[in-house]
């Protein structure tokens, strides 16, 4: 453990250094000189470890150590560089950075694997700058389109392909050629919540990636006088608003974990002291890692809403604007994920990931596991984002080791 926990002593303080704000936290977005800094300084860093490295067409970068019997079979491992506006420094960066200790330490430790074992520093997942996410990961297999962000710009009003010029690199004109030599991807990620805090277990066996459907829901009723309106003409959004929040949680509730339901904007309008809100628009965001419950739950909220809706004179309007479906991960990589943790005598758990991470693209094409490490508090997308070194150390060692796994070992 001591030599993980040195590593990431020694490793994490010169990269969250880069983007740092005056005044704590980390700001990195893609294509920003920071960005471009810390791509950089992390290939020099690869590089004199002895890895091959090189950048794809959109700036994900890549560090390699090829494999001895099987160069074109590639376990990939890393996560995004780039940041929330400041974000805290573990969200992302962490599992690019471990993935490079890990490697390095197996091929110092091991010498050259059987299989081709490769970082990747994804150039982007948040869309904190850019009206886009997954740009990185779905370069790497071929789901992204470039003329989906031909045109579109950070709220500078920066082009997107200004940007992305001035760091060295050109949109192509096309897709690029999904990868078919990536036999396996490994993310490692802080949690984000505090499940693992909460039960003092220090690895999270992930198991799938929620499906989250969203909506944007607009009442329309009638704004009036506050004071000569009586109670019974009204038809006030803000009261139906009320009542569909209420009974709605009540009833995600009664549902019970894993299902997660939050109104996390509410607009009224006019939005003043004196007269009847006319008008709401709120939305609604709801997750589960089964896709047919997701389903049932949210179509059951829709009939419920518009039955709301009509006892109060009330018209409604529902867009459901987001719709994903839960990914599971590779069931073999998680029962040798499992294994691992046994073995080496790890806390763990094997649960789901409330949040969406890269992993969630990679699994549509490859093989893909998740290993989650405890978030002190639960906090993340925050200067205050922490966790404790050993953890940050048992992470790195529990990615090695699963590693080691998929590319020291001849196939089982």
């Amino acid at each position: 453990m001591n030599v993980f926990k040195d590593a990431v002593a020694r490793e994490l303080p010169w990269l969250s250094a880069i983007g740092a704000d005056p005044d704590g936290g980390i700001t990195r977005l893609l294509y920003s000189p920071a960005w471009l800094e810390t791509q950089r300084e992390l290939r020099k860093q690869m590089a004199q470890s002895g890895f091959e490295t090189y950048f794809d067409a959109v700036g994900n970068l890549f560090g390699r150590v090829v494999g001895s019997r099987y160069p074109d079979e590639v376990v990939l491992s890393g996560s995004h560089i780039d940041t929330v506006v400041n974000g805290g420094n573990l969200d992302g960066q962490f599992g690019a950075l471990a993935a490079w200790i890990a490697i390095r330490w197996l091929n110092e430790t091991y010498g050259a694997p059987l299989r081709t074992l490769e970082v990747v520093s994804l150039a982007e997942e948040e869309g904190s700058r850019f009206p886009y996410v997954f740009w990185g990961s779905k370069n790497i297999l071929g789901h992204a389109n470039p003329d989906d962000v031909r045109e579109i710009c950070d709220a500078q009003g920066i082009r997107f392909v200004d940007a992305m010029r001035e760091c060295g690199f050109t949109l192509p004109n096309a897709p690029l050629k999904p990868r078919n030599d990536i036999k396996a991807f490994i993310e490692l990620h802080i949690e984000q919540g505090r499940v693992l805090e909460t039960n003092q277990q220090s690895i999270g066996v992930v198991t799938a990636i929620v499906g989250q459907r969203r909506y944007t829901v607009t009442l329309s009723g009638e704004s009036n006088h506050a004071g000569s309106t009586p109670m019974s003409y009204r038809r006030d959004t803000v009261q139906a608003f009320s009542r569909i929040c209420v009974e709605s949680i009540g009833k995600a509730r009664l549902a019970g974990d894993p299902l997660v339901l939050t109104f996390g904007k509410v607009e009224p309008q006019p939005n003043t002291v004196n007269v009847v809100p006319g008008k709401t628009v709120f939305t609604i965001d709801c997750r589960h890692t089964d896709g047919r419950q997701l389903i049932a739950f949210t179509g059951q909220l829709e009939r419920d809403m518009q039955a709301i809706c009509r006892e109060m004179n009330i018209e409604i309007d529902i867009d459901l604007w987001m719709d994903e479906a839960p990914i599971p991960m590779n069931a073999g990589l998680v029962s040798k994920l499992e294994r691992v943790c046994r073995q080496q005598d790890i806390c763990y758990r094997m649960m789901h990931s409330g949040a969406g991470h890269d992993a969630q693209i990679f699994a549509e094409a490859v093989p893909t596991c998740m290993i989650f490490m405890p978030s002190i508090k639960g906090i993340s997308h925050n200067p205050a984002e922490a966790t404790d070194i050993n953890d940050l150390a048992l992470g790195v060692k529990t990615l090695a080791m699963m590693l080691y796994e998929l590319a020291y070992k001849p196939e089982e």
